[in-house]
């Protein structure tokens, strides 16, 4: 008998649960596939193929060290897995779980059924600390740091060989996947998340929380290991263990100074918000495309404005904060949590966007695009919860807090770098404004007093209604 380790969202060889059982058990097959009509979604892009590209690489040199390469298919899964099924006398399918998009939440309700014709078990474990088939949201806090506190796996210490061909990983051009330019890009690897890891944790950690929330220096305060979370090169509980890990060392060794333990927990608490956003996702899959309170339908579907999306997308708003952080967004495929939820915030209440119009943009433009985080901030940031408090970022604000002397707007506005200091947050206000930068495309404080004004009134008459109780049972712990 043969078992499989189907590789998902979980590139790497610590800590992996399904490779652990199933080594136990003789001759396995550990196969990764590249499913084509998955590229094929709106919500994916280039950037990311390229990083899973560089993952799989990595993961195969691993595997290949301890006997047995990577198994890569290209195609359906359903058609892979049925070829394999009739080629091996298969007794059990291994995985981890996954909470991803909406294609793959409904292949697997494919294979589910695929398998069971077969006969065979297909064996999903948690991760990451989310939990299916929660019975009630106030149990999950309990399970998740049940969960964190259990030891990582270590990788087996050998595989045995099988004979099975593996596919050529196809081009991200041959794939047909639509193509974003860029300069900049972190690179795909469980060697690479360690190493990220350790460096965060002893050298660039201590002024994570102050600066957490800006454009400049975040890019080195933070950990920057979303993209290796949302590819499996490293486990949420990896990373509490390594982070617990460094607290203790530190405790026994109490005349180091480079531990800032504000800094730190704020970095767990923030590791718990991921997997409690996921765990929406995973709870009620079809928020990917609806609001999540249907108090809210209708609300900005009628109102869509290509020009101001357009300005937006381009970073082409008059606003240049908001405009810098697009534009480095674009070019890099990362920006802090904060520079996220203004340009979100920006394009659903100043320009009245609605955020099912836009989500895919930013998805694409996310290396680190995580399905359950990703429409649960754009629901928060548009307010179409019902259950949130509401948040407009009024951007100018922002840019005079966390760009006081424009040096981020002038590395990605160029057309403003000869401006002064006093003038860089709102350059329509100099005598000096020129035309090669746009003036702004609205009235900010306007669109602000609009966009409250609706959220408020709406909210106030849903709050108290049986759909509103029902989500706060569901998604609240």
């Amino acid at each position: 008998m043969v078992e499989v380790v189907w590789f998902k969202r979980d590139l790497r060889i610590h800590d992996h649960e399904p490779l652990i059982e199933a080594s136990k058990r003789g001759d396995i097959i550990l196969l990764y596939i590249v499913e084509p009509e998955l590229w094929k979604q709106p919500d994916v892009s280039d950037r990311q193929y390229h990083f899973l590209t560089e993952a799989l690489l990595d993961l195969n040199q691993s595997l290949k060290k301890l006997g047995q390469e990577l198994i890569i298919k290209v195609g359906n899964a359903d058609d892979i897995f049925i070829n394999l099924l009739n080629e091996f006398a298969i007794k059990n399918i291994w995985s981890h779980q996954e909470t991803w998009n909406y294609w793959t939440y409904q292949r697997d309700i494919k294979l589910r059924k695929l398998f069971k014709s077969f006969n065979v078990n297909w064996i999903e474990i948690p991760t990451n600390g989310v939990v299916r088939n929660l019975s009630q949201r106030k149990d999950w806090a309990r399970l998740f740091y049940q969960e964190m506190k259990r030891s990582p796996f270590n990788p087996p210490t050998k595989l045995s060989k099988i004979n099975l061909k593996s596919d050529k990983i196809p081009s991200s051009e041959s794939l047909g996947i639509e193509k974003i330019v860029y300069t900049d890009r972190q690179k795909g690897g469980e060697n690479e998340a360690m190493n990220l890891l350790d460096s965060f944790l002893h050298e660039r950690s201590y002024n994570y929380s102050k600066n957490i929330s800006s454009p400049l220096y975040s890019v080195d305060s933070c950990s920057r290991l979303s993209t290796y979370l949302a590819f499996g090169n490293i486990s949420l509980k990896q990373i509490f263990y390594q982070t617990n890990s460094y607290i203790d060392q530190h405790k026994k060794n109490k005349s180091s100074t480079s531990l800032n333990l504000r800094s730190i927990n704020a970095f767990k608490s923030r590791l718990r918000w991921r997997s409690h956003f996921i765990q929406k996702l995973e709870d009620q899959p079809d928020i990917e495309y609806k609001n999540l309170h249907s108090g809210y339908d209708g609300l900005r579907e009628n109102d869509f404005n290509e020009v101001f999306y357009q300005a937006w997308c381009a970073g082409e708003t008059g606003f240049p904060f908001v405009d810098a952080c697009m534009r480095s967004l674009v070019d890099t495929g990362w920006i802090n949590f904060r520079m996220r939820a203004m340009l979100v915030s920006f394009a659903a209440n100043n320009l009245w966007l609605d955020w099912k119009k836009f989500s895919h943009f930013l998805s694409k433009i996310f290396t680190d695009y995580e399905p359950g985080i990703h429409y649960s901030q754009l629901q928060m940031q548009s307010g179409t919860t019902g259950i949130n408090t509401i948040r407009i970022y009024n951007p100018i604000k922002q840019s005079y807090d966390q760009d006081k002397d424009g040096i981020f707007i002038k590395r990605w506005v160029n057309e403003l770098n000869d401006y002064p200091n006093e003038f860089i947050h709102e350059p329509w206000k100099s005598p000096l404004f020129r035309s090669d930068y746009t003036a702004p495309i609205i009235d900010e404080v306007e669109t602000r007093k609009m966009a409250a004004s609706k959220l408020y009134s709406l909210k106030a008459k849903i709050r108290n209604s049986d759909v509103t109780k029902k989500i706060l049972q569901m998604h609240v712990s």
